[in-house]
């Protein structure tokens, strides 16, 4: 899997030769050797709750789909693969039948709050949920409420990490409201002692010797 060696194609070789980039990129090439996909990646996947698909269609135009769903519904089956369970959208199909003419996809997975960014070169296989029934169960999502209509597997050709800049943090209401549960707690506790000491105050203003 070196992502280097499928993604600089001769007329990107050039280019990056002719802007003083080349040099750095051949070493690249020539050290980014991974032997699929590492617990680093396969921990990465699981936290995500979203990626980015881009297929090619029959007009000669690539076509970028969001892919949501809960936490962790990306599901890494092995080091070399990950599926999903297709649900039901707006029912264009597009990526679909771009991907019954040409199985070749990229994917771009994203974590704002990390400020991470892991792309993949990778082939699309569609899976009808009839003719493969236990890979549905080990794919489809607990506690949450869809629709399937299929199961998409994508075999992993190449991936690498992106750099961190330009990416801006932004975080779900879950994660800020994880973030900011600390301080909710310590403001409960000294309203709660604000509470006993204006209590303790009155009962002293009460008392009669």
């Amino acid at each position: 899997m070196n992502y280097s060696k499928l993604a600089f194609t001769d007329v990107i070789k050039a280019i990056q030769k002719r802007l003083g980039s080349r040099t750095a990129y051949q070493r690249v090439e020539n050290m980014s050797y991974v032997d699929g996909l590492t617990p680093i990646e396969k921990e990465f996947i699981s936290q995500m709750d979203s990626f980015y698909l881009a297929s090619y269609g029959e007009n000669d135009f690539p076509y970028i789909q969001h892919r949501g769903g809960p936490r962790g519904f990306i599901k890494v089956i092995d080091e070399a693969t990950i599926g999903i369970v297709d649900f039901s959208g707006n029912r264009q199909y597009i990526s679909v039948g771009n991907i019954s003419k040409n199985a070749k996809v990229s994917l771009i997975l994203l974590s704002y709050p990390m400020r991470a960014r892991l792309k993949i070169y990778a082939e699309a296989e569609i899976v009808e949920i009839n003719e493969n029934p236990v890979l549905f169960d080990q794919l489809k999502p607990e506690d949450y409420k869809f629709r399937p209509e299929r199961i998409m597997l994508f075999h992993i050709k190449a991936y690498d990490w992106n750099c961190s800049q330009h990416i801006t943090p932004r975080y779900t209401t879950a994660e800020i409201d994880t973030i900011l549960e600390p301080k909710d707690e310590h403001i409960r506790q000294l309203e709660q002692q604000l509470t006993d000491l204006r209590k303790e105050l009155e009962d002293l203003n009460n008392f009669e010797p």
